[in-house]
C-alpha cells in the first residue's frame, strides 16, 4: 500500500475548497492555489512544460546575478535564480458570471465564491508571468470591468473586483462579449467563468467573434455537486433563482431523467466550444483547485 508523503498531502489537503473558505482574504487564496499548484506540476513528470513560466533554482556560482530573487532573499537569506522564458506580454482576460444561479452552493461555499477562487488564482498566476491582466464581472449587465494592464498594482484592482461580486439578477452573454470586442485591439486569452444554464446558441453569437478575432477562449463550467449528482428522496419544489419560476420534481426523475439530462448539457456546451476551437473545462465545486489551474496550463501550452 502506497502512503501519500506528508508534504504532498498537506499541500493538497490545502486546495480543498472547504479549506479555501476559510481563508477570508481572496490573495490569500490565490497564493495558496497558485503556489500549491505549482509544486504539483514541478514534482509531476506529466508537467515538463513548467520551465516555460519560470525558472526556479537555488544560485550557484556562474548564474546571472541579474535574476537573484531579491524579494526571497530579503525574507529568507537565500539565494535563489527566477528567470522567466522571455516577456510574452500576453493578455489574460477574466470574464466571470455574478447571476443569482451562481449563487447555489453547498454547506462550504457557493459557485460564485468558488469562481472567485479560481479567478483571483488565474490572475495571481497571470501575473507572475508578467501577463496584462483584466477582469469582468456580470449577469445581465457588466456590474464592474478592469482593462488589461500589467502594471504594479493591477492584481490588487482585479481582486478587489473579484471579491465585490455578489449573485443577482439573469444572465446575458451578449453585453460582456461585446464588450470585451470593443475594448481589445491585441490577441490573447480570454477565460469565461460560468455555469453555463444558457441557450447555447446565444452563447455562441457571442464567442464565435471573439474567436475570428484571434482570442484563444477557455470556458470553466463551474457547477455544484448537487447539480451533478442531487440526492432527492422525496417530491420537492425547485424555484429557479433567476426567473422565479418552481417545479415540482419526484425522486425518480431526478434518479432516471436528469442525469441525461445535465450530461447532455455539458456536452453540449463541450461540443459549441470545440466547434470554435475553445476549450471547455467541467469544474466541480467539491474538487481541488489545482485541476482547474492544471487544465488552464494545458490549455496554454497547446497555444503556443
Amino acid at each position: 500500500m502506497s502512503v501519500t508523503p506528508p508534504s504532498r498531502r498537506s499541500s493538497r489537503e490545502l486546495l480543498r475548497p472547504e479549506v479555501l473558505a476559510s481563508l477570508k482574504n481572496l490573495d490569500l487564496v490565490a497564493r495558496a492555489v497558485v503556489e500549491g499548484t505549482m509544486i504539483g506540476l514541478h514534482r509531476s513528470p506529466k508537467f515538463g512544460f513548467s520551465q516555460e513560466f519560470a525558472e526556479y533554482k537555488a544560485y550557484t556560482e556562474g548564474d546571472d546575478p541579474r535574476f537573484i530573487d531579491w524579494n526571497v532573499f530579503a525574507r529568507t537569506g537565500r539565494t535563489y535564480i527566477k528567470r522567466f522564458q522571455g516577456d510574452t506580454n500576453s493578455h489574460l482576460m477574466i470574464l466571470m458570471d455574478a447571476s443569482a444561479s451562481m449563487g447555489f452552493g453547498g454547506p462550504h461555499l457557493t459557485k460564485l465564491r468558488y469562481a472567485q477562487f479560481l479567478a483571483a488564482s488565474l490572475a495571481f498566476l497571470a501575473t507572475r508571468q508578467h501577463d496584462a491582466v483584466g477582469c469582468m464581472v456580470f449577469d445581465e449587465e457588466i456590474r464592474d470591468y478592469r482593462a488589461p494592464s500589467s502594471r504594479s498594482g493591477k492584481l490588487q484592482s482585479i481582486l478587489h473586483c473579484l471579491d465585490g461580486a455578489v449573485p443577482a439578477t439573469g444572465t446575458k452573454f451578449d453585453k460582456p462579449f461585446q464588450k470585451f470586442r470593443e475594448q481589445m485591439t491585441r490577441r490573447g486569452l480570454v477565460a469565461v467563468i460560468s455555469d453555463f444554464y444558457c441557450d447555447i446558441e446565444e452563447l455562441l453569437q457571442g464567442v464565435r467573434p471573439l474567436a475570428w478575432q484571434g482570442q484563444d477562449v477557455v470556458v470553466f463550467q463551474v457547477l455544484d455537486t448537487e447539480e451533478l449528482d442531487p440526492q432527492i428522496s422525496t417530491n420537492v419544489l425547485l424555484q429557479d433563482v433567476e426567473t422565479g419560476e418552481a417545479v415540482e420534481v419526484a425522486p425518480q426523475f431526478m434518479r432516471d431523467a436528469y442525469p441525461g439530462r445535465i450530461c447532455a448539457h455539458i456536452d453540449d456546451l463541450k461540443s459549441a466550444a470545440a466547434s470554435i476551437g475553445a476549450d471547455h473545462v467541467l469544474v466541480n465545486t467539491s474538487d481541488s483547485l489545482d485541476s482547474a489551474i492544471r487544465n488552464y496550463l494545458l490549455f496554454r501550452q497547446r497555444r503556443k
